[in-house]
């Protein structure tokens, strides 16, 4: 079981993957918001899927703390989703994902303060990952954003 510090030395990272998100779009173009490097996605489809994944991942977090250990956490097609026109990954403006990004990230970390070691135990199981605590989960996010952080900025240079 992770410490009371380990826990809390997450929440931070994890809170801190705003601020990284933002920083990384500081300033940013109409020409670098949307530039590719081969594969990758542009700054703009990162924040679109940044939105997606952070509400997937709030209801993950109320499904691991709401239901009985071995609930299935559902995965998405994220390639798929970015894919999908009607989600306008490639055309809508970033405002409303930015926001909702930023809105589910503090609703999570309110969450997240108040609970104990011992419920980062808790369990379900992702029907693409397999078996899944509450502290993978925080591992998982923690790194999210500050891993997409990187890709913005990538992008942004053409890298």
């Amino acid at each position: 079981m992770a410490s009371k510090e380990e826990i809390a030395s997450l929440v931070t990272q994890y809170n801190s993957g705003v601020a990284q998100v933002q920083e990384a779009l500081k300033g940013i173009t109409a020409e670098e918001l949307d530039r590719r490097d081969s594969d990758e996605w542009s700054a703009r489809m990162v924040v679109h899927h940044l939105a997606d994944s952070e509400t997937n991942s709030y209801v993950r977090l109320r499904r691991l703390l709401g239901e009985p250990d071995g609930t299935t956490l559902q995965g998405y097609d994220e390639a798929q989703w970015a894919r999908t026109p009607e989600f306008g990954y490639e055309t809508r403006p970033i405002d409303v994902s930015l926001a909702l990004f930023v809105a589910v990230r503090a609703a999570c970390s309110a969450t997240l303060v108040d609970l104990k070691p011992a419920d980062f135990v808790r369990s379900g199981v992702h029907t693409e990952s397999g078996p899944y605590t509450l502290f993978d989960w925080l591992n998982i996010y923690v790194a999210h954003g500050r891993d997409h952080a990187e890709q913005i900025l990538r992008a942004r240079e053409g890298k």
